[in-house]
């Protein structure tokens, strides 16, 4: 499991949020398309603000369980991810009936050479 990085959404934010303040600088010496750039930008803000103010609220909510849980399970995952050298190996992840998690491996190919006479040349 990655990291969920917050860099994105912190860009995004802060594009969202510099808008306003570009918009209300004098329009004197602009084209016409900044001018029209910087009001796309503040719509765009004033329409995305409840959303981001329920994501501020869902981050705040969730924000503590997700720490806990990256704390706890990091080095165990961390553990995990070094002894597993090739993860293409391995089928996806299943759930059974009694709640258990089984990551079964792929079954091995056999190439041409080795099925015929089960020897393989070097």
């Amino acid at each position: 499991m990655k990291p969920v990085s917050l860099l994105p959404r912190v860009a995004l934010i802060a594009t969202l949020a510099a808008g306003p303040a570009l918009a209300t600088d004098e329009t004197e010496g602009r084209s016409m398309m900044e001018h029209g750039l910087l009001l796309f930008l503040e719509g765009l803000q004033k329409q995305m603000e409840p959303a981001l103010k329920d994501l501020g609220d869902l981050a705040e909510e969730f924000g503590p369980a997700l720490d806990s849980f990256a704390n706890e399970m990091g080095p165990a995952l961390a553990d995990l991810l070094e002894q597993v050298e090739d993860w293409s190996a391995y089928e996806a992840p299943e759930v059974l009936p009694n709640g258990d998690i089984i990551i079964r491996r792929k079954p091995v190919e056999e190439t041409p050479d080795e099925a015929e006479d089960g020897a393989t040349d070097i």
